[in-house]
């Protein structure tokens, strides 16, 4: 049996539990108040220690009213979808003609040099970036800057922390990091967004540190608010496909954390850009990032005339995964993005074995239909869920690759190996290759030059042939391949 207590009990239990509740709030209230109080006093102390003088103007500017803003998604790279099956012809011997072919192979076989670390000592934060073990010294008050409230106030109170933190070394740190490595705009971005993601668990602070970062580093990027979360917008000169971008005193900003994912529909932001931070995001890498070698091998195999040949080659699997990363940057990007010394070396040296002393034609013929033939086709959506333009480095490594792949993997090895002039032949739903050589075929002017077309997803096709439906077809567009 339960004992119940008399109404005079149970009223002085109901007054001494309501005390103890007002007690209760009474304490909560006071130690957030407490808590408000000395975040507030932070701040304060962070206006007032700020390094460089023009971030009490900048913080000053992002106090104002932000705008609205809406999201326009990028233009695919093509405008119809590409075939889902290739053509092929009857194998048949190219005409022999043109000089004797003599291929060079890198002589002196220069290598990158060794990574050289920073600093061997242990680091406040440490990560892996491709292969190699990063780390870097965060002031505390960086480690504990919070965005808060979530809104405009938020991304002004976090800047002005950071801003009056002992910032520099990180920056340093990025810059000598980038040196070392050998890092592209791309590099640099990845890297800032790894330290980001390692320093703070939740996302919206480690764009918030990024985008600082991006801005001392001289890049001009910008944040906004979209559904109570931060927005990271690069601007960039040239375009980056599939990607949200948002227009700016007309110019382009993406979200490129964002690509291939749809549109992030209205941000609030500013207008103005941070003082001396211009620089555009480039994706063009005219020299390979020097990663930590994880080398692997593989032997590629495909016939001519019913003769089997072999290409057995070695690649960086780090430098394949950076190369993986990438976003939809611009056709030139890719076309004049050079191959890992070892891996073109090994190929070179076994086409060499194969064409040395034979006829041009016969030559180049030989390098085409071995990119027709050494891989499977399959288009971009059924491999990856997505458009993926590869680097020539990439589609040797992948079993399987389309048009503007093969377009891409030739033009570097024909240039490479024979120094003809190349250019990428981009149709709505195709791309192709043609050659500046003087030979009979299917053809087409850009200028006043007149290029052979070559393509390596026409299978079997001898240079001078084009696909059937292409052949009274105006391309869209020319890619001109650098060197």
């Amino acid at each position: 049996m339960i004992a119940l207590p008399n109404r005079d009990g149970g009223q002085k239990l109901y007054k001494l539990f309501g005390l103890f509740s007002l007690l209760f709030v009474f304490f909560i209230t006071s130690l957030y108040a407490e808590s408000f109080k000395e975040f507030k006093k932070t701040q304060a102390q962070s206006f007032s220690n700020f390094k460089d003088k023009s971030d009490v103007a900048f913080n000053n500017y992002l106090k104002q009213q932000f705008q609205e803003y809406n999201s326009l998604v990028t233009k695919p790279f093509f405008e119809k979808q590409k075939p889902r099956k290739t053509e092929s012809v009857r194998p048949e011997k190219i005409k022999s003609v043109g000089p004797l072919v003599h291929i060079v192979v890198n002589p002196k076989n220069k290598q990158l040099p060794k990574i050289v670390a920073v600093d061997n000592s242990k680091k406040d934060v440490e990560f892996d970036f491709f292969g190699e073990s990063l780390g870097f010294d965060v002031d505390k008050s960086i480690k504990t800057a919070q965005f808060y409230p979530q809104n405009q106030e938020g991304i002004s109170n976090f800047f002005s922390v950071l801003a009056s933190s002992d910032y520099e070394y990180i920056i340093k740190n990025i810059q000598k990091t980038k040196e070392k490595m050998r890092l592209n705009d791309w590099g640099v971005y990845l890297l800032v967004m790894k330290l980001g993601r390692t320093i703070y668990e939740t996302p919206d602070r480690s764009k918030l540190f990024s985008w600082f970062v991006f801005n001392k580093l001289g890049y001009d990027v910008k944040v906004g608010l979209a559904h109570k979360h931060i927005v990271m917008m690069h601007y960039s000169k040239k375009v980056i496909y599939a990607t949200p971008s948002y227009t700016f005193s007309k110019r382009k900003f993406y979200v490129v954390s964002e690509y291939a994912k749809g549109s992030v529909g209205r941000v609030y932001t500013y207008d103005k850009s941070y003082p001396n931070a211009t620089k555009p995001l480039d994706l063009s890498m005219s020299v390979l990032p020097n990663f930590p070698k994880k080398m692997k091998r593989k032997t590629l195999f495909f016939k001519q005339y019913d003769k089997k040949y072999t290409l057995p080659f070695a690649y960086n699997q780090n430098l394949l995964d950076f190369m993986n990363t990438y976003p939809q940057a611009d056709y030139e990007t890719f076309f004049d993005a050079p191959m890992e010394t070892t891996t073109y070396d090994m190929i070179a040296k076994d086409i060499k074995r194969y064409i040395d002393g034979k006829k041009a034609s016969v030559a180049m013929n030989f390098v085409l239909n071995f990119v027709q033939n050494a891989f499977v086709y399959e288009v971009d959506e059924e491999q990856f869920g997505r458009e993926k333009v590869m680097f020539a480095e990439e589609t040797l490594c992948y079993n399987k690759s389309d048009c503007e792949d093969r377009a891409i993997l030739f033009s570097y090895l024909v240039k490479k190996l024979f120094h003809v002039g190349v250019v990428g032949v981009k149709y709505k739903d195709h791309m192709a290759t043609a050659l500046y050589i003087p030979m009979k075929g299917d053809s087409v002017r850009k200028g006043r030059k007149r290029y052979v077309i070559a393509d390596p997803t026409y299978i079997n096709a001898n240079i001078g042939m084009s696909m059937p439906k292409y052949k009274s077809i105006r391309p869209e567009s020319f890619i001109v391949v650098k060197g």
